[in-house]
């Protein structure tokens, strides 16, 4: 009996077992409470909130267990310092209180040994492994997480955190239900922010393990984990993002933890204003994040949260940086500020602070440059004081190349970055800044901020780089950057089409490289763009005065906007690819093998033949002859055809890359018959018979639109071409593999029932005007089932036109299986007995069925 080891009322000092901060005794005393099955008590006069595991929570690592977590704090310095001279005296106790733990001791008695035994394992690894050789101790442990007393609870999680903090016992954490038990304590709205602190920590360290991660991201726990980010308590939070940086490291949970919302909220802690106390918070959402960010597609969810993903590339290549020091100031973007007729202050002050010559006091900078000029004097002063970068270099340099390739930042300061890593000298940093720039460029907001804080001459300077890779770079950022109006004015007014002309005709060039050229060429040589830009740029609501602004028109400010007054040297450039060696080039590359190819050399070339100027030149480079190589390099009659071994995804991808490039040469053709130098000089006949063909294959029916349409075009000028493959006209081709296709899809897959009966209105036109073949069309289209589907739910004009071409369709006894096998006979009989408008369309189709 514990009586008769320990008197009624003694005092201990057990150093090796209880560790409180300030020395304090542990006094065993008698109770003045009811009697349990213990003829003595043992009541520890100990705050168990001074051995509370809060004042350093740092992060458990995340090698999948090798080297186990930290999860340490100063008290347990001291322990260790001390544990060598204590006397084993206390570990001689640690049965005692695993005994007082069982379930059939008073609560109070459970209670003070949890405590004690959670005091006890704060002495480290030793300690941890005197308590684990008792069996049992584990479950009994758990099993207090369910206590109504808080103090128990917290001990009890504060046992189970520094066991599982040990590689060789979280496995058997994890197998007592601890992960169970914790969910439902979580779910508890009364927690206390200590028990929740623990609890978290213990998943926390379980997190460590790959295996236990999978068990941990569950839909229970996930919502859980994300609530807790937003609690009151700073440590609740830090330990809930430990979590959650941990369970990233897996990728199989990505999608549920994505699906469950964790990007905003931890994008938050990085977007929020820095502060010492959520560095913890601030680092785990960051690691968590940037995990998430290694998959392409979650990455846009991170970049649209206002984060940017910058490359880590060391405080080395900052070295290199040199600002420039001009004795007049400029934005970002390179604008001027003009002097003014006012003269200089006295004090020298207008040659350092911006706005200072301003005329107007209410005209202020754009919201845009003035975000620009902050993020670059803060990026500028980092690097030129040798703080950047500093906290994540700081990583072990295995971890840094392995797991850290970027980092996220806010997106002033990302962008800022990115345009000062353009500036350095260090051409792989160059290079990985450059395609940080197009993979963040994905909405207006963050491309005109790269525009604003002059990302545009710098990738433009890149294109004349004699690093292969850096030119790559540099002209995929300005085509994605290219894809705003107002950027891609800019791109161009700072001189890019000299370099791209120059990589253009270099027969070298990747053919990559040469895709995002010609899309960038493209897009700048297209003659809608002004149209769009005159329409998504106009005033709207009374904004004028911020329209003009904008575009430097009466700028109180004497801002230089440079995407309105492009110098004229620059201007010319644009005539340089009409030049016949440009042009020479791009029909050259109609016959290129790549489809893509194919089709972006066909809209550059479809955008530069808009004059009779440039016919000669473009007669003289023998376009004809590209025009048919891009018709006749796929040998249509081996697509049309059923191969066993052919792969259907890869052919599937074949055949919509052909449908793609034909439509693109087709609508080349189309522009260019509509001058008279190109009619003269081609042969009319022999590209009748090629888009014959076209028509006739099996090539997506929305890239025939313009097969068609050329048709119908050369038939227009040159009249009815006798070819021996076909002797019906041009307009009757066109109706039977166009027209009457598009037709039925559009009753098949319209939203509106007014365009279902516009569609079938027109099908019923053409049949009933007696075109050969027109029926045979409508059933190897697969018309049959919708039309029968519209007769049960369509507007009465629909059900009667419906009704006459499913007549029609009767009258051939091949089509009463496919009739039938619709399911028409029901709702034919159910028109009938109704006595409807339509009964005796559907009674004649009705007796001309085998029913």
């Amino acid at each position: 009996m514990m009586a008769s080891t320990i008197s009624a009322q003694l005092n201990l000092n057990l150093p090796s077992l209880l560790y409180t901060p300030f020395n304090t005794l542990l006094e065993v005393t008698r109770p003045t409470r009811r009697k349990s099955s213990l003829s003595s008590h043992f009541h520890i006069n100990s705050n168990p909130k001074l051995c509370s595991n809060r004042t350093v929570l740092t992060r458990v690592c995340g090698d999948g267990g090798e080297s186990g977590p930290i999860d340490a704090n100063p008290q347990q310095k001291k322990i260790e310092e001390t544990k060598g001279s204590s006397s084993s005296f206390g570990d001689s106790y640690v049965a005692l209180f695993v005994r007082m733990l069982g379930r059939d001791n008073d609560p109070l008695d459970r209670e003070q040994a949890i405590v004690a035994l959670w005091q006890y394992s704060l002495g480290g690894k030793k300690c941890i492994d005197n308590i684990m050789q008792f069996q049992g101790c584990i479950n009994l442990t758990v099993n207090l997480l369910q206590s109504e007393s808080s103090s128990a609870c917290e001990a009890a999680a504060g046992l189970l955190r520094s066991i599982s903090s040990v590689n060789v016992y979280r496995d058997v954490v994890a197998e007592s239900g601890a992960i169970e038990e914790i969910t439902g304590l979580l779910s508890q709205p009364s927690l206390t922010p200590e028990v929740m602190e623990q609890s978290l920590c213990i998943l926390w360290n379980l997190s460590v393990d790959e295996k236990l991660r999978v068990k941990i991201a569950n839909p229970d726990i996930l919502p859980l984990l994300i609530k807790s980010l937003e609690d009151e308590d700073l440590r609740v939070k830090e330990a809930a993002g430990g979590v959650l940086a941990n369970l990233t490291l897996t990728h199989s949970n990505h999608k549920i933890m994505v699906e469950a919302g964790v990007v905003p909220k931890l994008a938050d802690f990085l977007k929020s204003a820095v502060e010492e106390e959520s560095k913890v918070i601030r680092k785990e959402a960051r690691n968590a994040l940037v995990e998430l960010s290694k998959n392409e597609y979650y990455r846009i969810l991170v970049i649209e949260e206002g984060l940017v993903p910058v490359p880590l590339i060391g405080i080395a290549a900052y070295r290199s940086f040199t600002p420039s020091l001009l004795s007049w100031p400029s934005l970002p973007d390179g604008s001027k500020i003009e002097r003014t007729a006012k003269g200089p202050s006295r004090f020298g002050a207008s040659e350092l602070l911006l706005g200072l010559n301003i005329d107007d006091k209410n005209a202020n900078l754009e919201e845009a440059k003035m975000n620009a000029i902050i993020g670059r004097s803060k990026q500028q002063f980092l690097a030129r004081s040798g703080a950047i970068e500093v906290e994540d270099t700081k990583l072990p340099q295995n971890e840094l190349s392995k797991n850290r390739k970027f980092t996220l930042l806010p997106w002033i300061d990302g962008v800022a970055r990115l345009v000062l890593i353009l500036e350095l000298e260090d051409e792989s940093a160059i290079c990985r800044a450059a395609e940080s720039i197009a993979d963040a460029s994905i909405n207006e907001h963050l491309r005109n901020s790269f525009k604003e804080a002059g990302a545009v001459k710098n990738l433009i300077q890149l294109l004349d780089h004699n690093n292969d890779a850096i030119r790559f770079a540099a002209v995929g950022a300005l085509e994605r950057l290219s894809i705003s109006n107002a950027v891609c004015q800019t791109i161009e007014a700072e001189g890019v089409m000299a370099p791209l002309i120059k990589i253009l005709k270099n027969s070298e060039t990747s053919e990559g490289m040469m895709e995002k050229t010609l899309n960038l060429l493209a897009r700048i040589l297209d003659p809608n763009r002004k149209k769009k830009s005159k329409f998504y740029d106009g005033p709207v609501n009374g904004f004028k005065k911020e329209l003009d602004a904008a575009r430097g028109d009466d700028d109180p400010t004497g801002l230089i906007r440079k995407v309105y007054e492009m110098p004229d040297s620059k201007k010319n450039t644009r005539q340089d690819v009409l030049a016949f060696d440009v042009v020479a080039r791009l029909v050259d590359m109609l016959k290129h093998p790549s489809l893509e190819l194919q089709r972006k050399v066909a809209s550059v070339l479809e955008f530069v033949a808009i004059s009779e100027s440039i016919m000669d030149t473009i007669i003289s480079a023998n376009i004809e002859s590209g025009l048919l190589a891009i018709f006749q390099q796929v040998e249509l009659n081996e697509l049309e055809s059923d191969v066993e071994n052919q792969q259907t995804e890869i052919h599937a991808i074949q055949v919509e890359e052909v449908g793609l490039a034909i439509s693109a040469a087709s609508r080349l053709l189309t522009k260019l018959l509509d001058l008279e130098q190109f009619r003269r000089a081609i042969n009319s006949a022999h590209f009748t018979k090629l888009l014959h063909k076209i028509l006739k294959s099996k090539i997506p029916l929305r890239y025939k639109d313009w097969v068609a349409a050329c048709l119908v075009k050369i038939d227009s000028l040159y009249g009815p071409i006798s070819i021996l493959e076909f002797e019906n006209p041009i307009d009757m081709e066109v109706t039977l593999y166009e027209k009457i296709p598009r037709l039925i899809e559009q009753i098949r897959s319209a939203f509106s029932l007014e365009a279902q009966e516009a569609a079938v209105v027109e099908l019923n036109r053409i049949i009933s005007e007696g075109m050969v073949d027109a029926t045979r069309t409508v059933a190897s289209e697969g018309g049959i089932f919708p039309l029968v589907k519209l007769i049960e739910g369509g507007s009465e004009k629909a059900v009667e036109a419906a009704l006459s071409i499913l007549y029609n369709l009767s009258m051939d006894s091949e089509n009463h299986a496919a009739i039938i096998a619709a399911g028409a006979v029901p709702p034919l009989r159910r028109i009938i007995l109704s006595e409807r408008s339509q009964w005796k369309r559907a009674l004649r189709l009705l007796r001309n069925l085998p029913t």
